[in-house]
């Protein structure tokens, strides 16, 4: 009898946190970080006698949204009641477009187990308010031992789009490809920073197995991750366990799962059920949107970093690695593009992005739109490295003097001391003269052949490159030594 085999189905269920000052249906703030329970009011508190109204700005950013995602925006769109009861619903129900969204159906694009892009499809994309949030008394901040539970109301009404794939997925590392490509492109479109560390991006992920002999597991939806390596991790994790059920002839339970990332593993929370709707949401009309609206924000839309990627591989035969690097953030790559621009060569211009621009960035905690140098000055540095002016050691001098100082280039060369165009002709060959007379054992021992491996060679050039300080060219600096020694 053939080994059993078991083929991961896996859908992925993603709510961001749209960049808007005031909440989806009022016009409190989203400063979530305020005191608890200060920026609420009738209507995110579902009191009576209050109503909803449509803010428009999310709407854009939900369009900018979808368009990341290779969306089409539908025309009209209907918000609905989710209703059920907890602590952190004030009113009961949850306003949601979930059955009739904003968006229609698009792709993100990853990389499967043989490297070949494939295409991981998204059903739609959909507005909705997000919940209050639950604080645990326990130590560990979890529900788990807590005496008390308390509830702040300030994130509850905050704008959400809700992303929900198809179950293309099929293993963690795919998951966590797509999630990342999708972050990165939700970002660049200016819908909303996601920013993972102030929660502004959760998952969910539903997970299911497919035999070999025919047998499907139930679908299991495991929640509470909030990062990459918890989405695989849990993933994995809900891998082995149900693959261990199915093997020993049992069946997966249909329902929702916790992902406890300081255990690694998941547990049970609840029965999947069934939540009860009204038709429709009846204090807000459907949602109409124009195609005069829909061209004007898609006007906004910047090119996608992958295809930003691609094009700078394609282009300027960057490699694809730095390409990656660089425009996973829209302003660095902004930054990069303006120095080729201004004349520096492409592939330069990555590799100072790349090494020292970022490592003057990485190492001062700032952001590309506070590094004080301009990309134009940048691509002078570079210029004049290409050109010879400077060599590669004298240009990260300059470029470290400059950010140090906020200085231009000349400057930076004057105040180091630097020639430009190095030393050479009789300045060099005096050194170097000067150098061998200081060493006369080293002459000797090249002088009558016992330097075979030509060590004392080098040994001589790097006493020359250390008095010129960095400023003589390697090439010119060894045929002036090979010209002394004869």
């Amino acid at each position: 009898m053939a080994e059993l085999t078991f083929t991961p189905v896996i859908g992925i269920e993603i709510h961001i946190r749209l960049k808007s000052d005031s909440k989806l249906f009022c016009s409190c703030s989203t400063d979530t970080d305020a005191p608890a329970n200060t920026n609420i009011c009738p209507v995110c508190m579902g009191l009576p006698g209050s109503l909803p109204v449509m803010n428009h700005r999310v709407v854009e950013q939900g369009m900018l949204a979808g368009f990341a995602l290779n969306c089409g925006i539908r025309p009209k769109s209907l918000f609905f009641r989710k209703s059920y009861f907890y602590p952190d619903l004030p009113k009961g129900h949850q306003i949601s477009q979930c059955d009739l969204p904003i968006t229609t159906s698009g792709y993100i694009e990853v990389h499967d187990s043989e490297g070949k892009l494939k295409k991981i499809r998204v059903h739609h994309l959909h507005l909705e308010e997000d919940v209050g949030s639950l604080h645990h008394s326990a130590s560990d901040g979890r529900l788990e031992g807590a005496d008390t539970s308390y509830v702040d109301y300030n994130r509850s009404g905050t704008p959400l789009a809700e992303i929900v794939s198809e179950p293309d997925v099929s293993s963690s590392k795919e998951a966590v490809e797509y999630v990342m490509t999708l972050r990165r492109r939700v970002i660049y479109s200016g819908a909303s920073d996601v920013e993972l560390e102030k929660g502004m991006m959760r998952f969910d992920a539903n997970v299911s197995m497919k035999c070999s002999d025919g047998r499907w597991g139930h679908k299991v939806e495991v929640k509470n991750m909030n990062s990459f390596k918890a989405l695989e991790r849990a993933i994995e994790y809900e891998i082995k366990r149900q693959k261990k059920i199915m093997l020993q002839g049992g069946e997966v339970i249909q329902e929702t799962r916790h992902w406890n990332d300081a255990k690694g593993i998941t547990s049970p929370s609840r029965v999947k059920e069934n939540y009860r709707k009204f038709i429709v949401e009846p204090d807000l009309p459907p949602l109409y949107i124009s195609q005069e609206w829909i061209d004007r924000v898609a006007a906004r839309m910047p090119e996608m970093p992958d295809v930003r990627a691609s094009r700078y591989v394609t282009d300027w035969n960057i490699p694809q690695e730095v390409a990656d690097l660089i425009t996973d953030d829209r302003n660095l790559a902004d930054y990069f593009e303006s120095c080729v621009k201004a004349g520096a060569n492409p592939v330069r211009a990555a590799h100072w992005v790349r090494t020292e621009v970022l490592r003057v960035m990485n190492e001062k905690g700032l952001k590309i739109s506070e590094f004080t140098m301009k990309p134009e000055t940048l691509a002078g540095l570079v210029e004049r490295v290409d050109g010879g002016k400077l060599s590669t050691t004298q240009g990260k001098e300059v470029f470290d003097y400059m950010c140090a100082n906020n200085s231009g280039i000349d400057d930076a060369v004057k105040a180091l001391g630097i020639t430009e165009g190095g030393v050479a002709g009789n300045a060099l060959a005096d050194i170097v003269a000067s150098v061998i007379a200081a060493n006369p054992d080293v002459l000797d021992e090249i002088k009558s052949g016992k330097d075979k491996k030509g060590k004392k060679l080098k040994f001589l050039q790097g006493l020359v490159m250390k008095e010129t300080k960095g400023q003589a060219k390697p090439n010119e600096v060894a045929e002036a030594i090979a010209e002394a020694v004869k």
